[in-house]
């Protein structure tokens, strides 16, 4: 889940959720308590007033309308009546969908009050300057860009005069300098201030991740693949000119997404033993998320591995992402030759451009070429003392060749979203039976519906039956019983989307993962991939949810994890159940949700 999405209290509420808010430490005890050992937070940087989606936030910065209130109140930062007047400046439904603007406005006020109190106090001034000496290597980067949005009133920095506009990039060495000193001396106040903010946001989430500890619950980082744009201006130097990424056709997104992000230049990376600047600026994002967090989720990690990249001039974005090609594959297209790791006559031509099996094979000294700035992160990770088991790659429908073997050196798995298997297709990627031990399934992600209302679509489009034979054969070991048992579960929808949740359990895939809403048993969509919109990425869990998820489990409307997990290990069979069966007995005992069909 996301930070937004966290549920409110309403004493401290202020319209998104934050995690050290007291709604936040709620759910965090709320999932320890149902046996969940991890939390995987999605990115938690800036964002921009247009797109709330945490995957075009910053990647260094913190987002600061995550900061609850409460707890500045507890430092004598924020007095009482002040969280008072913020909470009731929350506007009406804030609780149920995120107001990112009003949020921002209320911890932005709040946060210009607590720098006045903070200003004469030692303690605060001291753990600030701590903070700024070990963050300046991005947090000048980033209070720069703050105090250059406000000088050029709000525009984006494409539309800067210069020396601002490359003061980053490709200024001068000495006019640079020269200006970076000159906005240090006239908005000291307002550096200060942007650091104030970042020292307290970057605290309270490392009060936080010790709440989580002390609850047995694990975090999980995000490394978005995305550079925002406000990171653009930072580290635009790092990127391959005139190429941008996206997503290829495939089969659950035939039209391709062109995701408009930057490349990082394959002529920066240097080598692991002498990093370039584009390898050291993967392995300082990967050693500030393993400061933070005890694992990491890495979004799309072809990504690292081999971008699908298109012309950044192209007028026709879509047509150009269609037209794209993989980065280090592509030995047959003139604008990406150059970067080419796959010889053309290891490529299958009578496979498109994007299908897995294109590239056929590799020798391991072209693997390890491919695996440069992933074994940078998976170098981090050890460095940082975990180890492969801490990274959750998010490969979801394709999965080419070279991320394959790639991932295979580490021994990582993929991501199984079952809601999405092709049922007539026996090798279909999504299918749970073809999953691995080191996979992570799940039935749907942030990007998908809720697993409740994908079987209520299935009963209305008259294939639920097809789905309920298929679950049948992995939930019912008695071949006789299967055929009733499938037919009982078409009579319910909730039946059907419970079923599919207890199949996650089954195996062989070894890493079970959840999203909130399918946990909560909602019917809303969280995001539509490729949605800008006020209502995406807003949802939130409601002030409530404790006891509308108990009422749900009994009704057979949420997921129930000791129902969902006895039947996954009667579905192993009547010698493996028996072996079992003081656990069931208790999982029995505990269950909530309505007995099975």
């Amino acid at each position: 889940m996301h930070d937004l999405s966290l549920p409110g209290d309403p004493a401290d509420d202020v319209g998104r959720g934050a995690p050290l808010s007291l709604g936040g430490r709620a759910f965090l005890r709320f999932a320890a308590q149902l046996g969940f050992h991890g939390l995987q937070l999605g990115p938690q940087g800036e964002t921009t007033p247009y797109d709330p989606s945490p995957y075009d936030a910053t990647l260094f910065g913190r987002n600061t309308a995550s900061i609850a209130l409460g707890p500045l109140v507890d430092q004598g930062l924020l007095l009482e009546h002040e969280l008072a007047a913020a909470v009731a400046a929350r506007p009406r439904g804030a609780l149920s969908r995120a107001a990112h603007a009003e949020a921002e406005a209320a911890v932005g006020e709040a946060l210009a009050r607590a720098w006045e109190r903070a200003r004469g106090d030692r303690g605060v001034q001291d753990r600030l300057r701590r903070f700024a000496e070990r963050s300046a290597a991005w947090l000048e980067r980033s209070e720069m860009h703050a105090v250059l949005e406000a000088v050029h009133g709000g525009a984006e920095w494409r539309s800067w005069p210069e020396p601002d506009r490359s003061l980053l990039s490709s200024a001068p060495p000495q006019v640079a300098s020269a200006r970076l000193a000159e906005l240090r001396s006239a908005h000291a106040e307002a550096i200060a201030l942007y650091r104030f903010g970042q020292m307290l946001a970057h605290e309270q989430h490392q009060a936080f991740r010790a709440e989580a500890r002390s609850q047995g619950v694990l975090l999980f980082g995000d490394l978005q693949i995305g550079i925002a744009f406000r990171d653009l201006w930072s580290y635009g130097g790092l990127l391959a000119p005139g190429l941008r990424m996206g997503a290829p056709p495939s089969r659950t997104n035939p039209e391709g997404q062109p995701w408009g992000y930057g490349v990082l230049d394959p002529d920066l990376y240097g080598t692991r033993a002498s990093p370039g600047p584009a390898l050291a600026f993967v392995q300082s994002r990967a050693r500030k998320l393993l400061d933070e967090f005890d694992g990491i989720r890495v979004d799309h990690p072809h990504g690292l591995i081999d971008p699908w990249v298109y012309a950044a001039d192209d007028p026709d974005p879509l047509g150009a992402v269609q037209r794209g090609g993989r980065l280090f594959s592509s030995p047959d297209r003139p604008a990406l030759s150059r970067f080419a790791i796959a010889r053309a006559s290891q490529l299958d031509p009578a496979q498109p451009l994007h299908a897995d099996g294109r590239v056929r094979e590799l020798t391991d000294a072209q693997v390890e070429r491919y695996a440069t700035l992933f074994d940078a992160l998976v170098e981090a990770v050890r460095a940082a003392g975990r180890g492969p088991d801490d990274i959750v790659p998010e490969v979801l429908s394709t999965q080419p060749y070279p991320v394959q073997r790639v991932l295979a050196r580490h021994g990582l798995g993929r991501f199984r979203v079952t809601q999405k298997a092709a049922l007539r297709d026996a090798l279909d990627v999504y299918r749970a039976e073809n999953a691995r031990p080191e996979d992570w399934i799940m039935v749907g992600t942030h990007d998908t519906e809720p697993i409740w209302q994908v079987a209520e679509r299935w009963s209305l489009q008259g294939t639920a039956a097809e789905h309920a034979a298929a679950l049948a054969a992995r939930l019912i070991p008695d071949d006789g019983a299967r055929a009733g048992w499938a037919q009982r579960v078409l009579a319910s929808p909730g039946a059907l989307a419970r079923a599919q949740l207890a199949d996650l359990f089954v195996g062989p895939a070894a890493n079970v993962m959840i999203f909130f809403a399918d946990l909560l048993g909602s019917r809303e969509i969280y995001n539509r991939p490729g949605t800008i919109a006020p209502e995406n990425w807003s949802m939130r869990i409601p002030p409530d949810f404790a006891d509308a998820w108990e009422r749900a489990s009994r009704e057979g409307r949420a997921l129930d994890l000791p129902s969902a997990l006895a039947t996954a290990i009667r579905a192993r069979g009547p010698a493996f159940a028996g072996a079992q069966a003081a656990l069931l007995a208790a999982l029995d005992q505990h269950a909530r949700a309505p007995a099975d069909p």
